[in-house]
């Protein structure tokens, strides 16, 4: 089963910093890190800056098309037209066939605002004790997640195969 977490915080610039704590995490074997992304939303910026960390060949990523899609619907759907809109609607609606929901995007739509951060992780076999202590020392100010079957995770990765 692969869980979708969204640590948020309080500054533009420390998703970056925990994204290395994540590399670190993972090196230890305390986390499977499937595939992973930053987005930074400087106060003075209109829109956030969003990053992809994996490799998009490695085994198990999910690729840009993903976190396109995802942070797309998150930042700036309400910017888009109405075909666009009506469009995406329809690509949300297989999202939430895979456990991202609509609740979800909106609790991170809420939460990740200018002058904030956020690094979104696909994961599994997490040891959450030690990462929820290690991301300690980054001062998150939240942890949002959605867990996924493995037959949602699988359904994912088909709708964003190459």
């Amino acid at each position: 089963m692969a869980t979708l977490t969204v640590w948020k915080f309080d500054s533009a610039d420390a998703a970056d910093e925990a994204s290395r704590t994540l590399q670190d995490l993972a090196k230890q074997n305390l986390i499977t890190v499937h595939d992973a992304a930053t987005v930074s939303w400087p106060s003075d910026r209109k829109k956030p800056k969003t990053r992809q960390l994996s490799n998009t060949t490695a085994a198990g990523a999910l690729g840009g098309s993903f976190w396109g899609l995802l942070f797309g619907l998150i930042f700036f759907v309400p910017l888009l037209g109405a075909a666009i809109g009506a469009a995406t609607g329809a690509l949300a609606g297989s999202l939430a066939d895979v456990g991202i929901d609509d609740s979800f995007i909106n609790k991170i739509r809420d939460r990740v605002t200018p002058g904030t951060s956020a690094l979104f992780v696909m994961s599994s076999d997490a040891v959450m004790d030690k990462v929820q202590d290690a991301f300690a020392g980054n001062q998150p100010s939240e942890l949002l997640f959605t867990n996924l079957s493995t037959e949602q995770e699988n359904a994912l990765r088909q709708v964003f195969e190459d």
